[in-house]
């Protein structure tokens, strides 16, 4: 801790929704915490009214350029250090005044800072699931050899966090356990017949029927890919192999997951739809003394819990990440590069929705998968993985939105 009773923290992706919702947080116990780093892509206008209204010491643009003009915004009398690129990411997420780490950067750029909170022994809250799918072993081995904390914040893997055993450590066998059950709403196109899917929108697919989220995730609910990277990060989580982990659609949002035990007990995490419960839980963990804003569960006011099977057909992105899970290596890398490159295309009006399976089936079954031992080969077979999908698409004129 930087000081007996005011805890340091970095958040990184601070102008996203869940940085956002950090920041809530963290302004109800101003006597607990202190910002000390708060980090954009190149939203230059947001980070420098949030530097204005937390006053932390560093911030940081991940475009250096964007960089450039904060500094030139907040001036020499802010006396708020600006830091720039990969570096300067990196830099924030290990400062010695630095207690917690919120990694909130959205898919691949998160994952060089999140790893170094990890070596820097951290607590690490992890809201960037990429960082894991795309380098389990090395991120889990990092965290353990620097006596880090890794605490989730997806509300899935939050949920399973609460309902494990006492004293339970992230990364570890949990005993006693079966299963776990991840819940999934089904997004804003449960019930929309299959052949309608081509035609989505991307605004039809960003409304997202109970969270608020960046568009690129509400993309990943919609096609459910986000739960595919979710079973891949939930395996690295709790140490558990894919036939433990499974997935039940229950549209309201309220069970967030469950954890079966061998004695045949189920424990359920349930709590509105609200991020800033599972980031409360996180900043308070293992206590429970951090008020979250979040209104309470008025359980008479939703009156039933419905549940039912994914539907294979209508979301294929579920089963693509189980295999890239079960070939291991680079190939969850090589999924989450090919996702990011097919969400975006479809953000831009390049690829229909229902081309976002068809470019990742074609990634993953082009680009060679290599043991995942070192970062500079995950890194590469991220690298190949997204040329391959920009030729995909190049070479696929009928893939193009018309």
């Amino acid at each position: 801790m930087t000081s007996e009773t005011i805890t340091g923290i970095t958040i990184l992706g601070a102008t996203g929704t869940i940085g956002n919702n950090t920041l809530d947080v963290l302004s109800r116990h101003p006597d607990r915490y202190r910002v000390i780093a708060l980090t954009a892509n190149s939203d230059v206008d947001r980070l420098y009214s949030l530097c204005l209204e937390h006053r932390p010491q560093y911030a940081v643009m991940a475009d250096a350029a964007a960089a450039v003009r904060l500094e030139q915004k907040l001036g020499t009398g802010a006396d708020i250090r600006v830091l720039s690129g990969v570096q300067g990411l990196c830099e924030v997420a290990s400062l010695s005044e630095v207690d917690y780490v919120m990694a909130a950067i959205v898919g691949a750029a998160g994952l060089m800072p999140t790893l170094e909170a990890a070596r820097s022994g951290k607590r690490v809250l992890l809201a960037n699931k990429e960082a894991l799918v795309m380098s389990g072993s090395l991120f889990m081995q990092t965290v353990e050899e620097n006596n880090a904390v890794l605490l989730p914040i997806d509300s899935e893997h939050n949920a399973v966090l609460q309902c494990m055993p006492a004293r339970y450590s992230t990364g570890t066998m949990p005993a006693g356990v079966r299963r776990i059950m991840l819940t999934a709403s089904g997004g804003p196109f449960r019930n929309t017949p299959t052949e309608e899917l081509a035609r989505v929108t991307p605004e039809q697919a960003c409304a997202h029927p109970n969270w608020v989220m960046g568009r690129k995730i509400s993309v990943d609910s919609a096609t459910m890919m986000n739960k595919g990277l979710e079973i891949i990060e939930a395996g690295w989580l709790f140490g558990l192999p894919l036939d433990k982990i499974s997935v039940i659609l229950h549209p309201q949002s309220i069970i967030h997951s469950m954890v079966e035990y061998d004695d045949g007990s189920v424990l359920a995490q349930m709590g509105a739809p609200d991020m800033r419960i599972p980031i409360a839980h996180a900043l308070a963990w293992p206590e429970r003394r951090v008020h979250s804003g979040a209104e309470s569960l008025d359980l008479l006011a939703v009156q039933h819990l419905d549940f039912q099977e994914p539907d294979v057909v209508r979301f294929p992105c579920l089963e693509l990440a189980r295999e890239a899970m079960r070939s291991g290596g680079t190939a969850p890398a090589i999924l989450n590069a090919a996702n990011e490159i097919a969400v975006q295309s479809f953000l831009d009006g390049i690829l229909p929705f229902s081309g976002i399976p068809d470019l990742i089936e074609e990634v993953l079954n082009t680009c060679p998968v290599n043991q995942a031992d070192s970062l500079d080969t995950i890194l590469e077979d991220d690298r190949k993985a997204r040329s391959t999908a920009g030729r995909y698409m190049t070479n696929s004129p009928s893939r193009a939105v018309r």
